[in-house]
């Protein structure tokens, strides 16, 4: 269980990582014009900020387990992202954007499977 936890904890700090420098880096402009036109609905700064919360999210997934210091900060990242991903679906529902929707819901439960796992029986 902890290898699954840890592949998983891997591939959300990935998918979080790249999405929310993709936000941090870009213009807003941008973002809308591509695959994140709910972005349109947020200012600048706020879009800025979903994606700092996203980078910091995916750094505490993994680095207080790889360093052994401040462990309970993995799951307690996995909760920020989850509470993250359930704001995003529904701000996903509300602008009828049920694909996104989906991805939401996937990145949701894999967020909880290490909030579950974490603060669990299966802790550092």
């Amino acid at each position: 269980m902890n290898v699954a936890l840890w592949i998983v904890a891997g591939v959300l700090a990935f998918l979080f990582a790249a999405v929310g420098l993709m936000k941090i880096s870009k213009p807003k402009a941008e973002l809308v014009a591509g695959n994140m036109p709910w972005a349109g609905d947020f200012s600048s700064g706020a879009v800025k900020a979903i994606g700092a919360v996203e980078v910091l999210g995916a750094i505490g997934l993994v680095l207080p387990a790889v360093l052994d210091i401040a462990v309970v900060l993995v799951p307690l990242a996995a909760t920020g992202l989850a509470v993250t991903m359930a704001g995003a679906a529904v701000v996903h529902a509300r602008r009828k954007e049920n694909p996104a929707i989906g991805v939401n819901i996937v990145l949701l439960a894999l967020a909880v499977f290490v909030v579950w796992g974490r603060f669990g029986s299966h802790s550092f």
